[in-house]
């Protein structure tokens, strides 16, 4: 019996986390696969990306190849435009067709740059790829003022880099506190105060309104939603991203609320033979712009395909986080934002040492619920496995020691 053809377009974490674990799972030899892959490089650590601006080559990135090259053929440069569901094909840039018994979509994300004035001017750039890294570096000027547009983690990622290129970035956030998404108010203190240290200057609780350069030659200026006038050599755009979900459309395949291929918690579409995965794909409608809910996803398309009862990704996944950022570690876990009823909440902030706790507790005070840490996230780990769980000790005893770990 001749071996299916597995179609995956997209070569990113969670493609080459899909082609590994199927071709580690399919004792059988059941599944030939074909890898479109858009970028001209192979699969590589995108986490990573930041560190080819202090030495890294994006060579050195590079996520290990896969064994068994017999069984798979990769094609780079080469991005799919369009999907024929009822002919089981999908069709290239270059016009060519493939046929698929089974599709998985693991096209990723591209940067969101606001539609304001001048967001295309030369000198303006986003933060996603090896390519976009090297014309970061090819324009900076050391010494001289950076702008970047976007205060979460991508946006400290490009401040940093920005730094590791001698220059002086200002980060312009619209939300009140730099990562919104992985802060609470105390810990969105402790690090605007960690990044100012380093003379990077947020501008939170601001959104930009043009980008303006003499006679709309060139980026020189950010202005922003009150008037300020922030000098810029150049700009980055680095305020989330939008999963690329625009094949669903020509081939009738529902989408999320905010984008995405809509799938089940299988990461099955409606067609029985589509799948999606990583950040193109809505999980019962929603989207996860992180590595560790794709590689999850991928584990469990290659289960399925090789017949196995993998479980279903979890309604709620765990997205906790531990990063440094900027010299600033930051942990959070769980409902760090109390939206569950009747949750409540214990915090603790020491100034002197600009570390911030917080412990998000169920209404019986006595469950932990989540939490973030910053400055100091050494409690973090057994912080996380004491989530959903009665604690051994008083929630302020708790707190107090995880404030001082």
């Amino acid at each position: 019996m001749s071996a299916r053809t597995l179609v995956l377009a997209g070569y990113g974490m969670a493609g080459h986390r899909l082609l590994t674990t199927l071709l580690a799972l399919d004792h059988a030899r059941a599944w030939r696969i074909v890898v479109l892959a858009e970028e001209p490089r192979p699969a590589y650590d995108r986490v990573a990306l930041t560190s080819c601006l202090t030495g890294r080559r994006a060579d050195d990135l590079a996520l290990p190849a896969p064994g068994q090259p017999d069984r798979v053929e990769l094609r780079l440069s080469t991005r799919v435009t369009a999907v024929q569901r009822a002919a089981r094909t999908v069709t290239t840039a270059d016009g060519e067709r493939i046929a698929y018994d089974a599709l998985v979509l693991a096209t990723g994300s591209r940067p969101f740059v606001p539609p304001v004035p001048g967001h295309d001017l030369p000198g303006c750039f986003t933060y996603r790829t090896p390519e976009d890294l090297d014309a970061l570096r090819a324009a900076a000027v050391p010494g001289r003022p950076g702008v970047v547009v976007g205060g979460g983690l991508l946006g400290l990622e490009a401040a940093g880099g920005l730094l590791a290129l001698g220059m002086r970035p200002h980060v312009v956030e619209l939300a009140p506190r730099l990562m919104p998404l992985q802060t609470d108010d105390g810990a969105g203190a402790v690090v605007g105060e960690r990044v100012s240290a380093l003379s990077v200057r947020a501008h939170c609780g601001r959104g930009v309104r043009a980008v303006t350069g003499p006679g709309g030659r060139r980026a020189r200026t950010v202005v922003l939603d009150d008037g300020t006038e922030l000098p810029a050599e150049l700009v980055v755009f680095a305020a989330g991203v939008r999963p690329r979900d625009e094949l669903a459309a020509p081939a009738a395949l529902a989408v999320g609320p905010r984008g995405g291929f809509l799938v089940d918690g299988h990461c099955r579409t409606a067609d029985p033979a589509v799948w999606a995965i990583g950040e193109c794909a809505a999980v019962r409608g929603r989207c996860h712009a992180l590595a560790d809910p794709g590689r999850r996803m991928a584990e469990a398309v290659a289960a399925r395909l090789v017949g196995g009862d993998a479980d279903a990704f979890p309604a709620a996944p765990d997205l906790s986080t531990r990063l440094k950022l900027l010299g600033v570690e930051l942990a959070s876990f769980g409902d760090l934002h109390a939206t569950t009823d009747g949750a409540v909440t214990l915090a603790r902030t020491d100034h002197p040492r600009r570390t911030h706790t917080r412990l998000v507790l169920a209404a019986d005070a006595r469950t932990l619920l989540g939490g973030v840490l910053a400055g100091d996230v050494r409690a973090f780990p057994v912080l996380r496995n004491l989530m959903g769980r009665q604690l051994p000790l008083s929630p302020e005893r708790l707190l107090a020691g995880a404030g001082g770990s």
